[in-house]
């Protein structure tokens, strides 16, 4: 028997209908289109309306699709792991919610808070728990309603944000696909250039914090982007140099979508030509855990069985980490932008 590893048999993405442009926010705040497009390479993101709706709602959306993609029945699912930052409340998970939305009944699930490298965390921890050869199918789902804590009065970070949801089924493979390698790195000193001040045990929600924005994205734009456009590149180059992977080997860099400088220093640091770098930032915006999954469905008709493929992505904590795997399925149909 060969050594079991985790591969993603499927893919699939949600986003909602409603798009925000950058000339919409510039009626809202004191932006333009110029200056989105020159500083992040952002022309619209969507965003997530009507009442009580949340992250989890998102979430099934994606997962509800790819288990009809897949002819999966829900009852058939051992695990759902569920990347976020904007949970639909302290507790219980997401991952929970998202299970009982989507009539997943016989799996255990928990959420991964890493940011917007949440969804690479939450792909090696189920891979490892594949690799056991206990669990056949495990959903990955990573998904955020950025809307819900971006402060729309701010012009620095308004303009970044979007909701959206990408899951993915892994299942075990004895063939050379598959997940390879992975490095993750954390860096808890950073949390102070990127975070919500209120609302956790530190500093728990009253009239004072919601008076004061508290409970909103707080960004250093300057010191968060020299500090991801150094550490994603470098860690993307670390796996290829790990595995002995020129820039002719790989496929696809699949780096998170926060910002199109930090996405093409990190190509450029990688060797690689612009068409082997996924990019739909322009359109979705950053989604945290969500982008990786989304660039991926956007992409999945272009990826072939075999190809090398390198997932790449920087996140407030700070966490960063970098994935090398194996593409283990010849292309599906297109995905239309929905």
């Amino acid at each position: 028997m060969g050594k079991i590893r985790a591969a993603i048999t499927c893919i699939h993405a949600w986003v909602p209908e409603y798009r925000l442009t950058n000339q919409e926010l510039s009626e809202m705040v004191d932006t333009s289109d110029e200056w989105i497009m020159q500083r992040v390479g952002i022309r619209e993101r969507r965003i997530l309306k009507g009442e009580g709706l949340g992250t989890s709602d998102l979430g099934e959306r994606a997962v509800t699709g790819l288990l009809e993609k897949t002819g999966t029945s829900p009852d058939e699912i051992d695990l759902l792991i569920c990347a976020t930052v904007t949970g639909d409340m302290a507790f219980p998970a997401t991952a929970n919610i998202i299970s009982d939305k989507a009539g997943i009944r016989n799996a255990f699930s928990f959420d991964v808070g890493a940011a917007c490298s949440g969804f690479l965390f939450a792909l090696q921890t189920a891979a490892a728990y594949i690799e056991t050869g206990r669990y056949k199918k495990v959903i990955v789902v990573g998904a955020d309603k950025m809307s819900s804590i971006t402060d729309y009065t701010d012009r620095t970070t308004c303009p970044l944000f979007g909701d959206a949801a990408g899951a993915v089924l892994m299942e075990p493979t004895e063939g050379e696909e598959g997940m390879i390698d992975y490095i993750f790195h954390v860096d808890g000193s950073g949390r102070k250039y990127l975070h919500i001040k209120a609302g956790g045990s530190v500093r728990p929600s009253s009239h004072e914090t919601v008076d004061a924005r508290e409970h909103y994205i707080y960004q250093e734009g300057q010191t968060v982007f020299k500090f991801a456009v150094v550490n994603m590149a470098n860690v993307a180059a670390e796996i290829m140099e790990r595995n002995n992977l020129k820039a002719d080997d790989i496929a696809w860099l699949v780096p998170h979508q926060a910002n199109l400088r930090i996405i093409e220093a990190t190509g450029r640091r990688m060797g690689l030509p612009p068409e082997k770098i996924m990019i739909n930032i322009q359109k979705y915006g950053n989604t945290t855990a969500a982008t990786i999954p989304l660039c991926l469905w956007e992409y999945e008709a272009k990826l072939k069985k075999g190809d090398k493929i390198i997932l790449a992505a920087f996140g407030g904590g700070f966490t960063w980490g970098s994935v090398y795997l194996k593409w283990a399925y010849d292309p599906g149909p297109s995905n239309p932008d929905s």
